[in-house]
């Protein structure tokens, strides 16, 4: 764990309007980056932006259409701001994504490559499109990957809980914050 990042993803505004559902969600994320931050690892978050205009989206990404059409992730727009409730802290990273993986579009590969980073902890909204699309990037690069699966969330809690339980732990790490904690609280 001393080369790992914690990776808080798409923790936007208008997500957590979306997939917020009253379980306590964002204390509990809060509490992992709490504990990263006291025990040294790095937190680095990552946005969902796109440019006025949209020059990134293809028409033949559904997906993409689908999220300009719902009017979601334009830069400078109040609701693709880090919710407040896990705001940055100054010095912390936060890098702009354009696509379902953290790395695509990205320069995370850059900054964690800067940093000597190996192992990454994975965190954000939704567990079937940014977690999800990050672990895939992320295991095709050989990081070490652990999932803290209730600071995870997803609008298909039936589709959360199948990638926690059944995928995610081939290629990682799934645990809980409080599993997490004290994990790391250890060594």
């Amino acid at each position: 764990m001393a080369n790992s990042a914690l990776l808080v993803m798409d923790v936007q505004r208008d997500v957590v309007a979306l997939a917020d559902d009253g379980s306590g969600y964002l204390p509990r994320l809060r509490g992992a980056i709490d504990g990263a931050r006291a025990a040294g690892i790095p937190v680095i978050y990552v946005v969902m932006g796109l440019r006025p205009g949209d020059p990134e989206v293809s028409p033949r990404s559904k997906v993409m259409a689908s999220i300009v059409r719902a009017g979601l992730f334009t830069e400078g727009a109040p609701g693709t701001e880090i919710h407040d409730e896990v705001a940055p802290r100054q010095g912390d990273v936060v890098v702009t994504k354009r696509r379902g993986s953290a790395f695509s579009g990205s320069d995370l590969d850059l900054v964690l490559r800067a940093r000597d980073i190996d192992s990454l902890v994975l965190t954000g909204i939704a567990t079937s499109a940014v977690v999800l699309s990050t672990l895939w990037h992320a295991v095709d690069l050989d990081f070490g990957l652990t999932v803290l699966a209730d600071a995870c969330l997803d609008t298909d809690p039936e589709v959360h809980r199948m990638l926690t339980e059944k995928l995610f732990p081939q290629w990682a790490d799934v645990v809980t914050v409080e599993d997490w904690l004290k994990a790391i609280a250890q060594r």
